[in-house]
């Protein structure tokens, strides 16, 4: 990574987070974004937007969240692929139509979340939602690994629909999906 690269004209908001970790989990996914990118950079960015998943009203927190996001949508949305096909905390089921809210979590993504360091299995979080994210400029979708290579083939060969919510993507303008060669195996 280049710690020169200067974010300090961008907004960042995070994606998603699981609810009910301790603050200091490293499961979480801001600290995640903390240790993998913001602490890396010398120039940090303008701002970062966190979700507070300790807030007495998730829904007016996650009303709030969707407010301060630019008219325009996004300048890049940079997503991940979730074995279910979920995008974010977009479980299936998730249409083009959502926008931020609290989810309840598949149970493969609650045991996922074990992987990043919890010993706790969260069964909920928050998420932008497909529509929110239909609204970026660009989206980028990064995949990697062989137990991502049977979903990304559907994603992008399959039928769109809610069942597996990152298929929306293909009716967007500007998504470009970088998956390594193990995650394309199946394209």
């Amino acid at each position: 990574m280049d710690r020169d690269a200067d974010l300090t004209g961008c907004d960042v908001f995070l994606l998603d987070e699981f609810g009910g970790l301790a603050l200091d989990s490293p499961a979480r996914c801001d600290a995640m974004l903390r240790s993998d990118l913001l602490d890396l950079l010398n120039a940090p960015p303008a701002s970062v937007h966190m979700f507070d998943t300790g807030a007495s009203d998730i829904g007016a927190m996650c009303d709030r969240y969707e407010a301060q996001i630019p008219g325009s949508g996004f300048d890049l949305a940079v997503l991940g692929l979730g074995r279910n096909g979920h995008i974010g905390l977009n479980e299936p089921g998730s249409g083009p139509e959502t926008r931020t809210r609290m989810v309840q979590l598949a149970p493969a993504t609650s045991r996922a979340a074990r992987a990043y360091g919890t010993s706790d299995a969260p069964t909920w979080g928050v998420t932008l939602g497909v529509g929110t994210l239909l609204e970026s400029n660009t989206i980028w979708l990064l995949v990697t690994g062989t137990h991502k290579a049977e979903i990304l083939a559907e994603v992008v060969h399959g039928s769109i629909g809610p069942e597996v919510p990152a298929s929306f993507l293909r009716r967007h303008a500007d998504t470009i999906v970088l998956a390594d060669e193990a995650a394309a195996a199946g394209l």
